[in-house]
């Protein structure tokens, strides 16, 4: 009688921690779409500045030296944006992991549920995961910037 009790207690205490779990796995998924917003915010306005330099009154040497500086600053904060998506990926990977884990301790995994019935739904379309797809964001918006350092160093 006292194991069952012991049984019960625990598998109270698994669910407890389990929520608190899922609730930190979420809590890392908006940090990383508050990242993805500082990012784009930053990047944004860096080339808002670009019409005032195109400007006719700016001497084409500060034009291009401008320029440099932005589209080198871009592209390191395109850089810096992807390894910042890796990172939380990793984290959400690794936390989604032990989730899996605690659920296995439960009456019903719902996580491991979804992504069952995920592999079912994408077949004949293949499910790229979210952090995947969103790695191109920061890729298409160093464009402007590389393009901003190619019209730096041509005269």
């Amino acid at each position: 009688m006292e194991q069952m009790g012991q049984e019960h207690e625990d598998s109270g205490q698994t669910l407890e921690l389990y929520k608190l779990y899922v609730e930190l796995a979420d809590r890392v998924s908006q940090r990383r779409v508050d990242a993805s917003k500082f990012y784009i915010t930053i990047l944004s306005a860096l080339l808002a500045v670009v019409p005032f330099v195109l400007d006719g009154g700016t001497p084409p040497d500060v034009r291009r030296l401008v320029f440099l500086l932005l589209g080198l600053l871009g592209l390191l904060l395109c850089v810096v944006w992807v390894v910042n998506i890796q990172s939380y990926r990793q984290l959400n990977g690794l936390k989604f992991r032990v989730i899996h884990e605690m659920e296995e301790k439960l009456p019903f995994a719902p996580f491991a549920r979804e992504w069952e019935l995920l592999r079912a739904e994408a077949e004949g379309f293949r499910y790229r995961r979210l952090s995947r797809v969103e790695q191109w964001v920061p890729a298409l918006l160093a464009l402007p910037y590389a393009i901003l350092v190619v019209l730096s160093l041509v005269r």
